[in-house]
């Protein structure tokens, strides 16, 4: 059996503010336009979301908010998990170890250079920078997400970001 992780780092913030504290910076107009787009490919690619959790820092929440409103996923039914503001792998594996087994995917929004460094530790293909509101999908061949280790045995894949568009032309 399979379970499938997506990893998406919130959106462009805003540093217009410098009296905010890092964990209360907003979108940029950048980030909020974003933020809607990937949440609109992951639609269009039918994908399903199963079990949202987030880091409450205001742009991973909101980055989190966007993109379950483009998919049509109920925003009360997104975990803030406040162990997710810039959380190391080992904390971010916590968090899926917990996660029931009745999700098949599983999808952490949070911040670098956690997200980057779980995503090299569990799988087979390394990614220099998940870059803001990338996303990259993953598949674990486990029944049980208490059995994910930081082992390589994750498969990559694929990883989308929005400037990969415009880089294709």
């Amino acid at each position: 059996m399979t379970k499938t992780i997506y990893l998406i780092r919130h959106a462009k913030s805003s540093w217009k503010d410098a009296s905010l504290a890092d964990y209360d910076r907003p979108l940029n107009k950048r980030g909020k336009r974003d933020a809607p787009e990937m949440g609109q490919r992951l639609r269009k690619k039918a994908i399903k979301l199963d079990w949202m959790i987030s880091s409450p820092a205001k742009r991973a929440k909101l980055t989190a908010l966007a993109i379950a409103e483009a998919i049509g996923h109920a925003p009360e039914k997104i975990q803030w998990e406040p162990e997710l503001y810039h959380a190391a792998s080992e904390t971010i594996l916590e968090q899926i170890h917990q996660t029931g087994n009745q999700h098949q995917t599983i999808t952490i929004f949070g911040h670098n250079p956690g997200l980057t460094d779980f995503q090299n530790e569990l799988c087979n293909e390394a990614i220099d920078n998940i870059v803001t509101t990338g996303i990259t999908c993953i598949q674990v061949e486990v029944d049980n997400w208490k059995k994910i280790s930081l082992n390589g045995s994750g498969k990559l894949l694929w990883y989308d970001y929005p400037k990969r568009i415009a880089h294709r032309s």
